[in-house]
């Protein structure tokens, strides 16, 4: 039973567009179920190896958009392959689509990318050496997102105002420092992000949640501190966008002596 993983630091032109870039090979010698919680952004996973189970569908290469559900996997068999988390712009950029025509969905490569994501596989397929397929990834991945059309920066600085406040900014304020109508703001996150600003507030908060707790913080605190408004909000939370509890992502104190 084993999951090897080896990662690079995306280049300095993929590096806006990809917050992690990652060779992976897993054999657990059994099935094993997974729920892969909500984030905010985009997972691309290039398949070398046999087919795994998403959301019921079996699929080795497949990508999708943002969700404000988990998704449910399942591996069967040994794989291999590569995983890149983009973000949504970036996302936006190497699929030249809108990105709510992926919300909530995953689906094969090759959906969105066509011939080009046939061609990407057939590449990095050709490869065995890890740091190779990785720096080989990162340049095609970047030589496309360069080629299309960059997205405005209104959305960009609404999500980082999203991100920065650990998702509690509000829409009618994102609205108001661009001058815009919610419907208009709502709209552009639809084309360009996919999920509207508050689901994707919900994801983030939901996010920061998970690594406070992570870090020890008590789920009192942790939920005060994420603005839920009482444990059972973030209980319900919890469940929706990754099929958890708090209490199962705070540590536990050892009486004696979380793959991807």
């Amino acid at each position: 039973m084993s999951l090897v993983m080896v990662e690079a630091p995306p280049s300095r032109a993929l590096a806006p567009y990809v917050t992690r870039l990652a060779a992976y090979r897993e054999d657990y010698g059994e099935p094993v179920a997974r729920s892969e919680m909500a984030m905010p952004g985009v997972v691309l996973v290039l398949g070398l190896g046999g087919p795994m189970e998403v959301n019921g569908v079996r699929m080795t290469s497949f990508t999708g958009g943002l969700g404000d559900r988990f998704a449910a996997t399942r591996v069967t068999g040994a794989s291999e392959g590569v995983e890149v988390f983009l973000t949504p712009f970036g996302a936006r950029r190497l699929f030249g689509m809108p990105m709510r025509e992926l919300a909530n969905l995953m689906v094969p490569v090759t959906d969105v990318l066509g011939a080009w994501g046939l061609e990407l596989l057939e590449r990095v397929g050709e490869i065995d050496d890890w740091g190779v397929r990785l720096a080989v990834t990162d340049t095609l991945l970047a030589c496309r997102i360069r080629r299309s059309p960059e997205v405005g920066p209104e959305i960009a600085w609404a999500w980082g105002e999203l991100l920065g406040s650990g998702g509690a900014v509000s829409s009618r304020v994102l609205a108001e420092g661009l001058g815009w109508s919610h419907r208009h703001l709502v709209s552009r996150f639809h084309d360009q992000v996919g999920l509207a600003p508050k689901a994707v507030g919900r994801v983030i908060r939901f996010g920061r949640a998970v690594r406070l707790l992570q870090q020890g913080r008590p789920i009192a605190d942790a939920a005060l501190k994420c603005g839920y408004y009482d444990q059972a909000h973030m209980n319900r939370e919890f469940r929706t966008l990754g099929d958890t509890t708090p209490g199962q992502i705070y540590p536990r104190p050892q009486v004696s002596g979380l793959a991807h």
